[in-house]
């Protein structure tokens, strides 16, 4: 009776230890969770689905910090960034000076160059690729081009038999960065769409008899599919979205009057002849630029940040993503995903000087 007496302390004993430990393990799992700061994105599409790639990566690296995304567009991104609702809002398009002269603690961090395609549903086409120009994209989308054969689009695309058909241009009714983009090419090489229109993420569509709206780079993708004859601007993260739907891609004429497909190539060409004039701020457009080979529309992706965070956490673990996202998150096997292409290392160095102002 004895031994057994001892046993039973021993036996306890050890319940004891065991409960003690358990104790402290799940305190130290309520302490680790109490300091998992999360962090909220919102914004571009033509970005997410980099965000969506990145994410699982960065908190593998960092599980003390989480990160939720969401499609919105850019001109929600940059509105709620503003407004304090989510700590990084994604943009295809920069910061305009009144918006930084209203808010001089928001900043443009570039995150990666992207492009954007322009589309077709044109029936009969047989995979021809169409040359159009900002002038006559901008006559399709002012309503002064209408049809198929115009003969504008004619002389542009010799020996190809165009339909006698009504074109149906489809654009953003969301606030969006590629519609910045898009209406930067028309405005930058179309005086009557400058003089008229002008550029925006929201901008005064002219009335077209037949023209659609849509949200975001998936509903233009669903929208240009299920009505032939249209067209639309698209984002280049959307790539196999647009081959899957049958949509044709057109040679846009750039700068120096060559028409030039959009290509690994071409976007690197436009990217070298206008990233060298990239300023402190990074505030710049790359649209329209020159070179033989130049693919007109192309742009940074930015990240829209405050610098002044609500707490030191906050602060700490929004540096750390950004800082990330421009070194292991630049990363080719990243950002070939969505056919992005990586920041040189001398524009990595602005964005990272403006990630040390984030307190």
């Amino acid at each position: 009776m004895h031994f057994k007496k001892k046993l039973s302390r021993s036996n306890l004993l050890r319940g004891g230890v065991a409960a003690l430990a358990l104790a402290a393990a799940t305190s130290m799992a309520t302490i680790a969770r109490a300091d998992t700061v999360t962090l909220v994105e919102t914004g571009s599409s033509l970005l997410y689905p980099l965000f969506n790639i990145w994410v699982p990566a960065f908190t593998t690296a960092h599980p003390g910090i989480q990160l939720t995304t969401t499609s919105t567009g850019s001109g929600a991104g940059i509105a709620e960034s503003i407004k304090g609702l989510v700590q990084i809002g994604a943009s295809d398009a920069y910061l305009s000076d009144g918006m930084v002269a209203k808010n001089p603690n928001m900043l443009s961090i570039p995150l990666a160059i992207s492009a954007q395609s322009i589309n077709y549903n044109l029936p009969g086409l047989d995979g021809h690729h169409l040359k159009l120009s900002g002038p006559v994209l901008a006559g399709i989308y002012s309503g002064s081009i209408t049809k198929w054969n115009d003969p504008k689009i004619q002389a542009m695309n010799p020996g190809v038999a165009l339909p006698d058909h009504v074109i149906i241009p489809i654009h953003r009714v969301d606030g969006s960065g590629d519609t910045f983009i898009f209406s930067q090419y028309l405005d930058k090489s179309t005086p009557s769409w400058h003089n008229s229109v002008g550029y925006g993420t929201s901008i005064s569509w002219p009335a077209v008899q037949g023209g659609l709206g849509a949200n975001g780079n998936p509903g233009m993708v669903s929208a240009a599919s299920q009505n032939p004859y249209s067209i639309a601007y698209i984002g280049v993260s959307f790539k196999s979205e647009i081959a899957k739907a049958g949509l044709g891609t057109a040679e846009l004429k750039n700068a120096s009057g060559d028409f030039v497909m959009l290509t690994h190539k071409t976007v690197s060409a436009a990217a070298a002849a206008r990233v060298g004039k990239t300023p402190k701020d990074e505030r710049i457009s790359l649209v329209f630029a020159k070179g033989a080979e130049a693919y007109p529309i192309i742009n940074y992706e930015y990240a829209i940040i405050n610098t002044s965070q609500p707490d030191a956490g906050t602060a700490k673990a929004v540096r750390t993503f950004l800082t990330w996202a421009l070194t292991t998150g630049n990363e080719y096997k990243y950002v070939s995903q969505v056919n992005f292409l990586p920041l040189p290392p001398a524009v990595v160095s602005l964005s990272k000087a403006q990630i040390a102002r984030v307190q």
